[in-house]
């Protein structure tokens, strides 16, 4: 069974690029949260030496010396983006695996083996002339070896231009290829293992592929034992058809400053519960019960610390925003202590099940719920039309001081009328 891995390239940075034609060939980088840490790179920023996770500060003097571009990230315009691109990639193929924001697994079972290639090309220039964005294609008959055969149409080896198809290569060829590329490249090999393979002698692709299988497993575990399979031709890992159902939603953030008072933490609360509530209708679920908590800033060893906690259980399965908010609420209100100043807060919603797998009991208020299911309904309807928080609760707050510095963040092209490009605007 042939696999087809797709991964846009450097997906953040092209999300940018895709409204913004003048950043092309320019060193590009997108932070994280709070503009702290670069999370994606342009090839351009790549080449000056720039390494994914270094603080911005450290770099400021060199992104003014190169012309480097930053932007804070927009998971907004991120989420619509590969919500396009994975709806384009469901029809080039009868099984499809979203694997990760920019990642999806495609099933090619029956597709002419010789055709593969031009029919990855396709899917190359569909999704870069309806989307705007980049990808990359790797095919192989395993999902390991899928995503390794990605790695290497990155790369350009044996001349790839943008599709890698390892059923092209003999085994001389793999081989060859495997001898010349690090063990640590495969997928789900880190740092640690990488480590403990250097002190077995297993250094290359192709010391993992002929290492001993039983002595994988004995030293790892039956995982490292099915990658060594699967570098083999050996396929242990199907597609997963529907996604796993979340056991739990989290949401938090770091604030942009430190905060203090009960109002604020209050309104940070209220927004997260909001998006997790969102998410968790979006997945047809009730939540049991949800937990909160609010965090000092460890870093500062000088600042008094603080890590508060609890859960609460709610009466009734629920995924109204109202009801998650007001239980978020009451439980803040008892581990809160003034005097401390705060760095982060967050919930989680837990006990999640399917909404229509609730039982009913005799006291049910059906009307109340009835209502409850009628107005979430309304708000997710008009958000999804107008934008997010087009309509939301007055407790989230309107100034949000609490917010996330986000001084470079773009705009909101493709969810946000207000946001919309203009035909002859200077871009």
């Amino acid at each position: 069974m042939p696999f087809a891995l797709i991964d846009c390239n450097n997906f953040y940075v092209s999300c940018e690029r895709a409204f913004q034609p003048k950043l092309e060939g320019k060193p590009v980088v997108v932070l994280s949260n709070n503009d702290g840490c670069v999370v994606s790179r342009s090839n351009e920023a790549k080449a000056l030496g720039l390494q994914m996770g270094e603080p911005w500060f450290k770099m400021e003097k060199l992104a003014k010396q190169h012309g480097i571009i930053a932007f804070s990230s927009n998971y907004t315009l991120y989420g619509d983006l590969s919500a396009r691109v994975m709806s384009i990639l469901s029809t080039f193929a009868p099984r499809q695996e979203v694997y990760s924001i920019d990642e999806c697994f495609l099933d090619l079972s029956g597709f002419d083996p010789a055709s593969l290639t031009s029919y990855c090309q396709k899917m190359r220039q569909t999704i870069q002339r309806n989307v705007g964005l980049p990808v990359c294609v790797g095919i192989a008959e395993t999902k390991t070896l899928a995503k390794l055969a990605n790695h290497c149409a990155k790369k350009g080896f044996f001349g790839a231009n943008g599709v890698c198809d390892f059923g092209l290569l003999d085994d001389t060829q793999r081989s060859a290829l495997f001898s010349s590329i690090s063990a640590g490249e495969i997928w789900g090999v880190g740092r640690r293992i990488s480590e403990k393979l250097l002190t077995m002698k297993i250094k290359t692709i192709e010391d993992l592929r002929t290492a001993n299988l039983e002595r994988m497993r004995s030293q790892f575990s039956v995982v490292m034992a099915r990658t060594v399979q699967e570098l083999n031709g050996v396929s242990c890992l199907e597609l997963e058809k529907v996604g796993k159902a979340r056991q739990q939603i989290v949401v938090s953030r770091s604030f942009g400053s430190m905060i203090t008072e009960l109002d604020d933490l209050s309104e940070s609360i209220a927004y997260f519960t909001t998006r997790a509530a969102e998410k968790l209708r979006g997945d047809g679920s009730v939540a049991a019960s949800i937990a909160v908590f609010i965090y000092t800033n460890p870093f500062k060893e000088d600042a008094p610390q603080y890590n508060g906690s609890i859960t609460v259980a709610l009466s009734h399965p629920s995924d109204d925003t109202r009801e998650l908010i007001k239980a978020a609420l009451s439980g803040l209100r008892e581990i809160y202590r003034s005097g401390f100043h705060y760095k982060k807060s967050g919930i989680q919603l837990m006990g999640l099940q399917g909404k229509g797998t609730i039982q009913p009991t005799l006291f049910d208020d059906t009307e109340k719920q009835s209502k409850s299911t009628t107005v979430m309904r309304t708000m997710d309807a008009i958000n999804r039309k107008m934008g997010k928080g087009s309509v939301t609760l007055a407790a989230s707050g309107i100034q949000q001081r609490w917010a996330m510095h986000r001084g470079r963040h773009s705009r909101n092209f493709t969810t946000d009328w207000g946001e919309l490009m203009v035909v002859g605007e200077d871009k």
